[in-house]
């Protein structure tokens, strides 16, 4: 079974493409929205889509703004300026993907995809 993922427009597309190849399916902002558009509409989008909102935005990262227990599962990677790790942390985050396949798994949670670990906050 593959995933949902709604890919926020600051997300690379090795990124994008690597979440593909491993058999997701990525619908892109851009696709759907303008490229500016602010966080709440683009949080709405990914809940319209019933999918996983995927961002480097460190907003999304905010429980206070955005409970996870609202959403249907934000992953926040935390790239931090070092556009060099995103194999690494990609290769944890398919890891981690591989072994919880169920879209429901995701539903109000937090996941923040570091190099060496993912942290969960949520349900």
């Amino acid at each position: 079974m593959s995933l949902r993922f709604f890919s926020d427009q600051c997300v690379p597309a090795e990124i994008t493409d690597t979440l593909r190849r491993h058999g997701n399916e990525v619908i892109l902002l851009r696709e759907q929205l303008p490229i500016r558009s602010q966080d709440p509409v683009v949080i709405a989008k990914a809940q319209e889509l019933g999918a996983i909102l995927v961002s480097l935005n460190g907003d999304f990262s905010d429980i206070v703004t955005y409970p996870p227990e609202n959403y249907l599962g934000i992953i926040a990677i935390q790239v931090q300026n070092h556009p060099e790790i995103i194999p690494q942390l990609m290769e944890r985050l398919n890891a981690f993907l591989v072994t919880h396949p169920t879209q429901d798994y995701y539903h109000k949670k937090l996941f923040i995809v570091e190099v060496h670990r993912i942290r969960i906050r949520g349900a």
